[in-house]
């Protein structure tokens, strides 16, 4: 029987109490309310539908997030959309498709286009499937800054084979750890539990209420009310994608510019009426939980409205020499910094005394706090872990070195199912250090990082990926290794960008792919799916994400033409590339000028690696006050690293984003939530999804049939993609000459 349509029956008093520990020895609480303890192993998992249906998935939400991740509203696609709408076509086929076995020709092997129902394990590998489209490449953004920014030519190979092993590379580590990450009750992913129950709501037998909506009949309606409208904000009338008032009452004053434009100021008064501006960059609000709206709230007010205007306006760093928020760099007089001066063309390597007779490397005040955030974010990570989780991580990875049995989904797995062979792992591990060596000392050395680099980036995320996970495992909460990888790099290799970001990619995201794999796993093991299919799956789906995500890009790089210059782009172009403009300044200040001229003491900034300190002590006064007052809920609810990365996605994230996110947010996960909670029950999520689809649908639809063709929309006012506060870019500091801006 499916364990997606009986509940767990009561054990009879007189069972034994071997059967008692079988059924009842999950040591978490929240997996034993969540995940059923019964399997049926004769179920049909890769089938037919499962491979249509999950390549399908994932190679469309690989495109169309690659397509949003270069637009001005980066919207992510998740998975969960396409978990909702592969299952009314899995059943549609399962109702359609003919039943006769299909042989393969010059083969003994046959099989079943419909091998019975459309079942809950097929339905969590096409999810598994879709989870690799969704999650972002992270190699094609050194493909995008070379080939954009940069202005140079990259191999395709060498290209293909960085985005490839950089992807892969997780599945060694991932199989060398997956024993205590997977097979240990301990390591209870909490985030997984959300996905088992929505399989088991969505395969429950629902009737029509008289009078009410199903949930697919709902998320239909959703999507194509989404699908008309975002015709509007992204065709017809872009400018309503952010609108800033304050800017339009005060047409010729800089500082009322700079605190109302949701662009590039601090966004009092800015809104939109577009769902790709609130759930651009941020995610969707109705997917965050009430108690970390609050916590980003906070920690957004204080760091954009108390630490920036402070900062800025009694001219710490210089501030008024430069825009208040700006990811780009700038020199001493202003201006937009000129790379090319401090660039050896032919190496492509720091030029020193370019840099001597030019300018150190001056950021806006935004953008200084933004890094002393990240730096404060990762020491408070660690510290709230372990004030907060220290103990009970300690004793439960004690437990999962030591468990030798596992609960009962570890034995069920066991019983039923043959395990991935280590080999498997092994051999993948060996073939992608191989291709990472190549791609890295072959093609004339041109991605910078010679051997030993690639190792020791290796090294850094092996080392990391255990107690990264554990913590995951434990917490839900991931640590990254970006800005630690650059920053080792930047000072070990300095004046190399290509160099620097290839290692950043390989130190971070191997990790980050590993813990998503054994994430992976975990859902399998608790939806009981045969592990080699689970392999089989992520492997396949990593490959054809990596695949689509590298094309869409490349067609998008050389088919647009001034694609991420938006000075150079046509009216109601919404090509502007702001994450990977994020990405190039970084290759600048770590790769190029190097950590030692930026925060070491050759450069500007040095007073943020105080930011460290602060964020090891900053999770203390939340941790007495939660031992003191254990009873008082909202102080448990204190989180302080997400307090301190409260704008951490800015500036990539914009103030109008914040701001509309916010008021969806309150409006649904508490207002909703408390007065309609059957309701926000029944269709919060899909609500989500609904709109994510929708506007995915129409933005693909009107790039084909017009923009691709050159028709931009009607020439007015409202056609352009901002928020019409041209001088909230302008410096307010005496004498400063920037094009566009008054000299005061």
């Amino acid at each position: 029987m499916s364990v997606s349509h009986e509940p767990e029956k009561p054990v009879p008093e007189t069972a034994s109490l071997g059967t008692l520990e079988e059924v009842n020895d999950c040591p978490i609480e929240e997996v034993r309310l969540t995940v059923p303890t019964t399997d049926d192993p004769t179920l049909p998992c890769l089938t037919f539908r499962t491979w249509v249906l999950g390549i399908i998935s994932c190679a469309t939400l690989a495109f169309l997030n690659q397509f949003f991740g270069y637009r001005q509203n980066a919207l992510s696609i998740t998975s969960v959309s396409a978990q909702i709408v592969v299952l009314p076509i899995g059943k549609l086929m399962a109702a359609s498709l003919p039943r006769k076995e299909v042989q393969i020709p010059g083969t003994k092997w046959s099989f079943s286009l419909n091998p019975g129902p459309f079942n809950m394990k097929e339905h969590c590998l096409i999810t598994i499937f879709a989870n690799a489209g969704s999650s972002s490449v992270y190699a094609v953004n050194i493909v995008t800054i070379v080939m954009a920014f940069y202005h140079r030519r990259i191999n395709p190979v060498s290209a293909m084979l960085l985005t490839h092993t950089t992807q892969l590379l997780g599945y060694g580590w991932a199989g060398m750890f997956r024993k205590y990450l997977v097979d240990s009750p301990y390591m209870w992913w909490p985030a997984n539990l959300v996905q088992v129950s929505l399989f088991r709501a969505l395969h429950e037998v629902e009737i029509r209420r008289k009078g009410g909506l199903t949930r697919l009949q709902f998320f239909i309606i959703v999507l194509i009310s989404s699908f008309a409208y975002y015709i509007v904000p992204n065709y017809l009338f872009p400018s309503i994608t952010a609108l800033s008032f304050v800017c339009w009452i005060w047409k010729d004053s800089i500082t009322a510019q700079q605190i109302g434009s949701g662009l590039h100021g601090l966004g009092l008064g800015s809104f939109a009426f577009d769902w790709a501006t609130v759930a651009g960059f941020l995610g969707s609000p109705l997917a965050t939980p009430g108690f970390a709206i609050i916590n980003i709230l906070v920690g957004f007010i204080v760091v954009l409205y108390v630490v920036t205007p402070i900062a800025y306006w009694n001219n710490f760093y210089e501030a008024k020499r430069f825009p208040i928020i700006s990811s780009h760099v700038f020199d001493s007089s202003g201006a937009e910094y000129n790379i090319s001066a401090i660039l050896i063309e032919k190496n492509f390597e720091f030029d020193r005394i370019g840099y001597d007779n030019y300018s150190k490397v001056n950021l806006s005040i935004f953008f200084v706090l933004a890094y002393g955030i990240i730096f404060a974010t990762l020491a408070a990570t660690v510290s709230h872990v372990a004030l907060f989780h220290g103990r009970t991580i300690w004793q439960q990875t004690k437990a999962s070195f030591q468990d030798k049995f596992g609960d009962v989904h570890t034995r069920l797995m066991r019983k039923n199912y043959d395990p991935v062979p280590q080999w498997w792992f092994h051999s993948l591990l060996i073939l992608v250090i191989g291709l990472a060596l190549f791609a890295s000392e072959g093609f004339g050395r041109k991605l910078q990082l010679p051997y030993w680099g690639v190792l020791l980036a290796m090294a850094l995320s092996f080392i990391f990926t255990l107690p990264v996970g554990v913590i995951t495992a434990t917490t839900n909460q991931q640590a990254g290794l970006n800005v630690i990888s650059e920053m080792i790099i930047g000072y070990m290799y300095p004046g190399k960008p290509l160099a620097n970001v290839v290692f950043k990619t390989y130190g971070t995201i191997s990790m980050s792919q590993a813990i998503t794999f054994l994430s992976d796993f975990k859902l399998g093991h608790y939806m009981k799916i045969p592990p080699k299919s689970m392999f089989l799956v992520q492997l396949v789906g990593t490959i054809v994400s990596s695949l689509v995500y590298f094309g869409t890009a490349w067609w998008l790089l050389t088919s647009v033409e001034n694609i991420c210059n938006p000075s150079k782009l046509p009216d109601g172009s919404p090509w502007t590339c702001p994450g990977d403009d994020i990405f190039y300044n970084a290759s600048i200040i770590w790769g190029v000028v190097g950590p030692l001229r930026m925060f070491g003491k050759l450069g500007l900034y040095p007073g943020m690696n105080y930011f460290f300190l602060f964020g090891i002590l900053a999770p203390i006064p939340a941790w007495y006050l939660a031992r003191k007052y254990p009873e008082k809920k909202w102080i448990q609810a204190i989180n302080v690293p997400i307090i301190i990365s409260g704008a951490g996605a800015m500036p990539m994230a914009k103030a109008v984003n914040y701001v509309c996110w916010f008021t969806v947010g309150f409006f649904f996960n508490f207002y909703v939530y408390r007065r309609f909670k059957g309701w926000w029950a029944r269709h919060n999520y899909i609500l989500s999804a609904g709109l994510d689809a929708g506007v995915a649908f129409m933005a693909i639809l009107c790039y084909f049939t017009l923009q691709f063709n050159g028709i931009n929309g009607p020439s007015w006012w409202g056609l352009t993609v901002g928020d019409h506060c041209p001088l909230a870019k302008c410096p307010t500091a005496p004498g400063i000459h920037v094009e566009g801006c008054p000299v005061l």
